[in-house]
């Protein structure tokens, strides 16, 4: 498979028959308006689920631009089943690089969530799954994150799959974590000061890990398990 690493990633939605692609709004106006792309020159994208294309600006339009696609590369998701839980911060840049690079990292599934410790004034969900498109393109994902609406943490701990939460006096390393790839988990994080003690005894049977002996930030403590998970999982 062709090396990736030093190209620019776009995305479209619109692919014809793995013959021919569409792309335009924001898109469309980087690659003629900023990259300065013409006829015939090369680009690759991405669809969000899966695949980067290679092909080449076959016309251009006032609103759009269309490709001709030369090659598929077809990849895996190995975070498919695991859906991170973050607490909304007090900091919102603080939230909003957590986000960012848990998707440098892979995450592809974001639960955000008020605890009883949150700070729960606004939600951003348009201008998160901006963040996270932006994220997946610069580090050549293609897989379209996904953020979910705000729920609270009793409705958080109720949804099927298995919860994980993390308190620094846990017994646990997350190191100890054994993936089963038939389960989907929910990796639950605290907001500043932690989960409550209440929260972590109605976790519905969740296990508890620590990650690390030190006290970490919040939004560290999400990119430190992003990046420990992107080396404990297969694939």
């Amino acid at each position: 498979m062709e090396y990736l690493s030093d190209i620019e990633l776009y995305f479209t939605q619109f692919i014809q028959n793995d013959s021919h692609a569409l792309i335009g709004d924001d898109e469309f106006k980087h690659i003629t308006r900023v990259m300065r792309h013409t006829v015939g020159d090369e680009i690759y994208f991405t669809n969000g689920k899966g695949s980067i294309f290679k092909g080449n600006i076959f016309s251009i339009g006032k609103d759009n631009l269309n490709v001709s696609i030369k090659e598929r590369y077809n990849y895996l998701n190995k975070f498919s089943n695991i859906i991170f839980c973050l607490p909304k911060l007090k900091n919102p840049d603080r939230f909003e690089f957590a986000l960012e690079k848990c998707v440098e990292f892979g995450i592809t599934r974001f639960v955000v969530f008020n605890s009883s410790r949150s700070f729960t004034k606004g939600e951003k969900l348009e201008r998160w799954n901006k963040i996270t498109l932006a994220a997946m393109k610069q580090s050549l994902r293609c897989f379209l994150p996904v953020v979910e609406n705000v729920v609270g943490f009793n409705e958080l701990i109720k949804l099927p799959g298995e919860k994980i939460l993390f308190d620094q006096n846990a017994d646990k390393k997350l190191s100890d974590f054994k993936f089963d790839e038939t389960q989907t988990y929910f990796f639950i994080f605290g907001p500043e000061g932690g989960l409550s003690e209440a929260e972590l005894k109605s976790s519905n049977g969740g296990e508890v890990y620590k990650l690390a002996e030190n006290r970490l930030r919040s939004e560290t403590a999400v990119v430190k398990c992003a990046a420990v998970l992107s080396e404990l999982l297969p694939g």
